[in-house]
C-alpha cells in the first residue's frame, strides 16, 4: 500500500473523500506523479511501547541516510497502537528513487531489530500515483 492508497482508505474511512473532491481544482490526475512507497508491519498489542521505543531511536542512524538519497520528496515513520502497526512512508520522485532504499545499509540493519522485537513486515511495495490533492504543508503543533 502506497501513501496516496493509505491516505485514501484513511480518508474513506472517515467519509472524507467525497468533501475533498468538491474541491475539484485541487485535484491533479494524468500528471507526472511521485512514487509513493509503503513498508507496514504489525506487532502484538503488549509491544507497542517497545516498537515505539525502537521507530523513534531508528531515527537517528535512517534520517541522515535517507536524507542523502537523491529524489527523496517526503519520509514518514509512524506507529498507531490502535491497530499495532508501524509504517514508514516516503514519496520519491521516481521508481527508481524509491528503490535505493531497497539497499540502504542503515534500513537493512533495522529490520532483523524490528523483526527481534516481534514486527512481522508486509511485502514492500512502491505504487504509481493516479491522482493527488495537495494542501498546505507547514504543519505547526
Amino acid at each position: 500500500m502506497n501513501f496516496m492508497t493509505a491516505t485514501i482508505m484513511v480518508a474513506s474511512a472517515a467519509g472524507l473523500v467525497g468533501m475533498a473532491l468538491q474541491g475539484a481544482s485541487r485535484v491533479t490526475k494524468n500528471a507526472k506523479q511521485p512514487v509513493i512507497r509503503i513498508s507496514k508491519g504489525r506487532f502484538a498489542p503488549e509491544k507497542y511501547v517497545e516498537v515505539k521505543r525502537l521507530i523513534d531511536e531508528s531515527a537517528a542512524p535512517l534520517a541522515p541516510a535517507i536524507q542523502e538519497l537523491g529524489g527523496l520528496l517526503y519520509y514518514h515513520a509512524a506507529v498507531d497502537a490502535n491497530t499495532n502497526t508501524v509504517v514508514n512512508v516516503s514519496i520519491w520522485e521516481t521508481q527508481q528513487a524509491a528503490k535505493q532504499m531497497d539497499t540502504l545499509a542503515p534500513m537493512l540493519a533495522q529490520r532483523p531489530i524490528l523483526e527481534a522485537a516481534g514486527v512481522q513486515f508486509d511485502k514492500i511495495a512502491n505504487y504509481e500515483a493516479a491522482w493527488k490533492i495537495e494542501g498546505p504543508w507547514a504543519f505547526q503543533k
